[in-house]
């Protein structure tokens, strides 16, 4: 009888792990599945630096695999020419600025007193023949003087009337000023020499070349004393921080997920599990790329998200491929 009662007790045992095991034989609910597993590269992040202007390299300050700070000074070019040309700017700008004074400021005292006593002197000139030319009239008639005096006198205050006019409209320009319009077109052309000299100091600043970002340098692809064209390239930058891992979440999985989850990042061969953040989904769907591992999924819809890790290291490399696991990933729903 005891016997009896242990198989029965075993029987009822084994039924009940069986059970459990398979959810009731697959008649109750799975229990819902929180953690997603996807598949995917750390992003590959390069900038290619060159100088804006061409010119000669001077020097280059930084090697293959230096790790290099924002703003920091990696090559820069002869200065040379561009010095001439800021001294030729430099001289255009003075002398613009003094036609430009010039205008501005109108007549010296000593040209206006210049032009009254040339006006004065005229009008002694005018004076003088128009008395001659009053005395000798009342001698034409009669014959007491030749007709060939009397129209010498008469052209003499003529030219003498003209004259005086001319040295009064001398002074009254001086006395008027620049006109409006020399002043305007003084200016404009101080304002085109600054500008010119703008350019070529832009030119002379841009002859430094300076890390945009923290990276490290990947290619030295030119060596000084080159020649280079304005954006040849110099050197290659890789960019690491923030370091991006671009993954793919199946079209059934896609509910599941959402920017600002948390994830773990792991990659083969590297012990270390590293966080991560979930910043961005795709909006539109593609086919798996070749390089997710998932030969289920090739010819599947999926959906690219981009994870930010937050604790990367020098072991998590470019191109690296990574398994990223969504710990709180949603429940898959049932179909």
């Amino acid at each position: 009888m005891n016997r009896r009662r242990l198989i029965v007790l075993v029987v009822v045992a084994l039924l009940a792990v069986a059970g459990f095991a398979t959810r009731g034989f697959g008649l109750l609910p799975g229990r819902p599945d929180t953690e997603l597993a996807l598949y995917g590269n750390v992003d590959i992040r390069e900038v290619d630096m060159g100088f804006r202007v061409g010119g000669r390299i001077a020097g280059i300050g930084v090697e293959e695999g230096a790790r290099v700070k924002q703003g920091q000074l990696l090559a820069t070019l002869d200065t040379a020419t561009l010095d001439s040309r800021i001294a030729e700017s430099d001289a255009r700008v003075a002398q613009a600025q003094a036609n430009y004074d010039k205008a501005r400021n109108g007549a010296r005292a000593q040209d206006v007193g210049q032009a009254r006593a040339r006006v004065a002197a005229a009008q002694a000139v005018y004076d003088n023949a128009r008395r001659d030319y009053a005395r000798r009239q009342p001698l034409v008639e009669p014959g007491a003087i030749s007709r060939d005096i009397w129209e010498q006198t008469r052209t003499e205050r003529d030219r003498a009337a003209a004259q005086l006019a001319e040295a009064r409209q001398g002074l009254s320009l001086l006395q008027a000023g620049s006109r409006p319009e020399d002043l305007a077109a003084a200016a404009a052309e101080m304002r085109s020499a600054q500008a010119t000299r703008a350019g070529v100091a832009t030119d002379r600043s841009d002859t430094r070349l300076v890390a945009a970002t923290a990276g490290t340098v990947v290619t030295r692809a030119r060596e000084p004393g080159a020649i280079v064209q304005p954006g040849e390239i110099v050197l290659t930058l890789s960019i690491d921080r923030p370091m991006r891992v671009r993954a793919y979440v199946a079209e059934t999985d896609l509910s599941r997920v959402s920017p600002g989850m948390k994830v773990q990042v792991t990659a083969d061969g590297n012990p270390k599990t590293y966080r991560g953040t979930i910043g961005y989904i795709a909006p539109r769907a593609e086919f798996t790329p070749k390089s997710v591992e998932t030969e289920n999924l090739r010819t599947d819809l999926v959906y690219q998200v981009r994870v930010i890790v937050d604790d990367p290291d020098e072991a998590l490399r470019q191109g690296q491929p990574v398994t990223i696991r969504v710990v709180g990933a949603r429940p898959r729903h049932a179909d």
